[in-house]
């Protein structure tokens, strides 16, 4: 960093220089949408590199829950795009204590091709390990083999299910994958279609997607582990589809974790292809 060039944390009010330098930048990792931009800026740690009031790079995090946090964001403006690697050291290193003082111990990255990521060799060089492999499946129809249960009732969420949320995040996830209450308002904000299911009286499970033009992304199911076996999942899979299908999209994607072959199966019978694009889950221990 030159001694003309300071940061400082980022704020609601540096939306608009924000969205230009990811516009504008051919060095940017986007882990969120335009829509979630605000939020993340008001709720989570995120910092800036300036030169007099231009921003030159920044660095968001994303979902901040003890003990994990996620890097959301990372830019660097086309006219210092040679100097992102010292840039980035600058942001990890100013973002870093941020973090900690939240009650994070670790730092993950997440990318959709372990061959092909610009930003992998670098964070592994900076003390990330790798954590995580993932597969990615696309749908190119609108087939479904089953409907799944019936007898439940599938409703769109409500801010009072966020509990429920919360039990089913714990015993479905580990602690890195999990979502808080904040997230979950936020997803319930921002995302187009998130339903829960509701059995003997209980929201056991939910589902929500996301839409970017053509492309549809499923983004996650969960039942409680209470629940299985009731083809409450495959129920919110069919759900799902449905909705896809309203929304005209050409292609259907997801990832999900190289070792949870019980998701795998329920992917493929509904006709989703794996790629040959792996993706995966770097960490730190701050």
């Amino acid at each position: 960093m030159t001694s003309t060039q300071y940061t400082r944390l980022l704020k609601i009010d540096d939306i608009a220089p924000v969205t230009r330098l990811l516009s504008t930048s051919e060095y940017i990792y986007q882990r969120f949408t335009l829509e979630e931009l605000p939020t993340l800026l008001k709720k989570y740690p995120a910092v800036g590199l300036f030169h007099g009031n231009a921003l030159q790079g920044f660095l968001l995090s994303q979902t901040v829950s003890a003990p994990s946090a996620w890097i959301g964001g990372f830019g660097v403006s086309w006219t210092e795009s040679r100097s992102y690697v010292s840039m980035l050291d600058t942001l990890l290193a100013q973002l870093t204590p941020h973090l900690v003082k939240r009650g994070a111990r670790h730092l993950y990255y997440s990318g959709n091709d372990l061959d092909n990521d610009w930003l992998r060799t670098l964070l592994l060089a900076r003390d990330f390990k790798l954590h995580r492999l993932l597969y990615a499946y696309d749908k190119v129809d609108f087939n479904i083999p089953s409907p799944g249960n019936q007898q439940v009732l599938v409703r769109p969420v409500e801010s009072g299910d966020i509990p429920a949320l919360l039990a089913i995040e714990q015993a479905c996830f580990e602690d890195f994958w999990r979502y808080d209450a904040f997230s979950f308002e936020d997803i319930i904000a921002t995302h187009p279609y998130f339903v829960v299911v509701e059995w003997q009286g209980q929201v056991v499970g939910y589902q929500f997607n996301a839409l970017d033009d053509e492309y549809g992304y499923l983004v996650r199911i969960a039942v409680h582990p209470s629940a299985s076996g009731n083809a409450i999942g495959v129920r919110l899979m069919s759900e799902a589809i449905n909705f896809f299908k309203r929304a005209n999209v050409l292609r259907i994607m997801l990832n999900t974790q190289e070792d949870n072959t019980h998701a795998h199966r329920l992917y493929e019978w509904f006709g989703f292809v794996r790629v040959p694009q792996i993706g995966f889950v770097l960490r730190k221990n701050l």
